[in-house]
């Protein structure tokens, strides 16, 4: 599932919020997750869901999607039709070196000095994509052998220690015990 070999040094490439419910996010010098609430003036900041398609469905359930990561080397796939900078496709942090699509549920990523973060799950990427760049939401929903969906988009994550986290910082991986649960859209 998880090739260390070729996780190389994963790294901070960058790091993004915004205070609105916009697609794209700003970039920063940092940004401070905290315990169980997520991105310091996020507008998914909290310890309840903020996505407001799932706050109108429930607005009790819990924020599994509190800090949103996409990995670098996505920008290059789709750099032939798309051009993409950290941050726009509503990530607050860009990474690099780390296969974050093939981590197991539950991964822990040990982030810059103190933040840690749980995997969730998937981002599920919605038509907003398009709204940002048209024919963006196809690109990044392929099938695999199978015919099984494959989202591109990054995965969500809760904040489990809080920490300021900034470009250049280094990230940690470690996995779960087995058996790997595959990750699933949250």
């Amino acid at each position: 599932m998880l090739d260390k070999a070729r996780q190389g040094i994963a790294r901070v490439e960058a790091v993004s919020l915004s205070d609105k419910h916009t697609f794209s996010k700003e970039s920063k010098d940092s940004i401070h997750l905290v315990a169980g609430l997520g991105v310091k003036g996020d507008a998914h900041f909290g310890a309840t869901v903020k996505h407001r398609s799932r706050v109108a469905k429930d607005p009790n359930q819990p924020n599994l999607r509190q800090v949103h990561l996409l990995h670098k080397e996505l920008f290059a796939e789709l750099k032939e039709d798309f051009t993409i900078k950290p941050g726009q496709m509503g990530e607050n942090i860009t990474t690099s070196g780390i296969e974050l699509l093939k981590l197991p549920t539950d991964t822990v990523l040990h982030i810059g000095e103190t933040a840690i973060v749980k995997v969730t799950g998937l981002r599920n990427p919605c038509a907003q994509i398009d709204h940002f760049q048209p024919g963006l939401l196809k690109a990044v929903l392929g099938k695999d052998a199978a015919g099984n969906v494959v989202r591109k988009a990054g995965i969500m994550g809760v904040v489990l220690q809080s920490g300021v986290v900034k470009r250049g910082d280094a990230i940690r991986v470690v996995l779960p015990k087995g058996p790997f649960k595959k990750l699933e859209r949250v």
